[in-house]
């Protein structure tokens, strides 16, 4: 089972919070969440238990615990299944490509050149 985990301290390590979950059973991973440019922790995360059992035992007791001073959020992860991905690439925006830039000359009828008499 996937479950997400939120309101984690700034400075809580991916090894800190896969302890937390190893005391209800196997953790097969533990993730926390970074911004991609900065490397500083985004709050939340993911931990991954194979046993659902196990997992719900988690989510039960954690959700809600503090952990460093931080109530934490403790859920099954939902699935995105068909969403899309939140920087997928998106159709335009490239100048060759002539998505989204204006093509015209300089007057309001567009196209044309800028010195060609009306």
């Amino acid at each position: 089972m996937n479950i997400f985990v939120g309101s984690l301290p700034f400075s809580l390590e991916e090894s800190e919070l896969q302890e937390f979950f190893e005391e209800y059973g196997e953790v097969t991973s533990a993730k926390i969440i970074t911004d991609r440019f900065s490397g500083r922790s985004k709050g939340f995360g993911f931990v991954e238990m194979p046993n659902d059992e196990e997992a719900k035992k988690a989510i039960e007791e954690l959700n809600g615990a503090e952990v460093n001073g931080r109530t934490i959020v403790v859920n099954e992860s939902e699935k995105r299944e068909g969403a899309p991905r939140r920087n997928a690439p998106r159709g335009g925006g490239n100048f060759r490509s002539g998505g989204g830039y204006n093509r015209g000359g300089g007057d309001r009828r567009g196209g044309g050149d800028r010195h060609s008499s009306y």
